[in-house]
């Protein structure tokens, strides 16, 4: 039986390239998966897997999912109720903070503690927005992550904010850009990514490999 794998569609994101990405990664990985790029919550409250993509200001993107009527109410009903594997990428993994500060103050969804601030490397050299590739070290084993266990890889960055969680049990993977910048953030069956895997070749292939095999 295939797997339904719901990529969230409200306006933000790479949405045709993150679905050819996971179709590749899924026929890659010998998965039958069908993704499915959808705006409305009955499918979302029902997939087996969630994919919340993002691209833009974190209010404006926060702003176009709430504005998806029974988006939110869908995507907590499968993510905190069935608990079905989650996957955020670049805004979409900011957005589970409990608050942005981008253009003033947002509300975020709240799943993981902590905020989103601008990007303020030590070194004046380096440019915001953080744009272009650099290595992601995951701090220790995951499911989600079997295949970046024992070597850094390389991953796509686009963004002028990064999160910063409360609890740093929370940050899977690092990278740096003047200063420690969380790449991979998770807990229990929510993962999220700050570059983007869709973007990133290879590894990225890999990535979503690992998150289509992931059984939290």
């Amino acid at each position: 039986m295939n797997e339904c794998v719901a990529v969230i569609d409200y306006g933000s994101g790479n949405l045709r390239s993150v679905q050819k990405a996971l179709e590749r990664a899924a026929a890659e990985a010998g998965l039958s998966a069908e993704i499915v790029v959808t705006d409305k919550p009955e499918v979302v409250a029902e997939a087996d897997r969630i994919v919340l993509p993002g691209v833009g200001a974190f209010g404006a993107c926060m702003a176009g999912l709430e504005a998806v009527d029974g988006m939110v109410a869908a995507l907590e009903h499968a993510v905190l109720v069935r608990k079905q594997p989650f996957l955020g990428v670049c805004v979409g993994m900011q957005l589970l903070a409990e608050r942005g500060l981008e253009f003033g103050e947002t509300k975020g969804l709240d799943w993981i503690p902590g905020e989103v601030r601008l990007i303020e490397p030590s070194d004046p050299s380096l440019r915001v927005p953080h744009t272009g590739w650099n290595t992601v070290r995951i701090r220790a084993p995951h499911k989600a992550l079997v295949s970046f266990d024992h070597h850094p890889a390389d991953f796509y960055f686009v963004h002028s904010y990064h999160f910063v969680a409360e609890n740093d049990a929370h940050v899977l993977g690092v990278t740096d850009y003047g200063g420690r910048i969380a790449a991979i953030i998770g807990r229990d069956n929510i993962l999220a990514v700050q570059f983007h895997p869709e973007k990133s070749q290879r590894a990225g292939l890999a990535l979503l490999g690992d998150f289509l095999n992931w059984r939290p």
